[in-house]
């Protein structure tokens, strides 16, 4: 399905676009403020659907306002990437092979930086956690 105009968005980028948008708000905005912003052929509905989409990924919150809802950022676009990332692996049978295989194709320094964050997140662990 082609948007008008025959340029169709990439995987994500729509809801990349909605979180750019809702990080721009200085409160929670109604979805009409947020399709304001992203202009474009968008219909209503299309931006409710994403945003109901990042709610149930936990990415934006929303609350009541009146007959609808005003939503925010929880959080940004490395918390979506994060997020997919998880799905993909929640996806596989065999998530050590799919992690050491991720790892062995980092460059050099994404697997130093890798390696330096599990070792600041391990400093954070309550002590016994993970311990086996």
């Amino acid at each position: 399905m082609e948007q008008r105009g025959g340029n169709r968005r990439g995987q994500g980028e729509l809801e990349a676009q909605v979180l750019t948008a809702l990080r721009a708000a200085q409160e929670p905005v109604p979805a009409a403020w947020v399709l304001e912003r992203l202009g474009g052929t968008l219909a209503y509905t299309t931006v409710v659907t994403i945003l109901t989409r990042l709610h149930t990924k936990g990415v934006v919150t929303r609350r009541r306002a009146g007959r609808s809802f005003a939503w925010t950022a929880a959080t940004g676009e490395a918390g979506l990437a994060a997020h997919r990332m998880r799905r993909v692996l929640d996806g596989e049978s065999d998530r050590e092979a799919v992690l050491a295989s991720f790892v062995s194709s980092l460059p050099r320094q994404d697997e130093e930086l890798l390696r330096r964050l599990l070792l600041e997140a391990g400093d954070d662990a309550p002590a016994g956690s993970g311990d086996v």
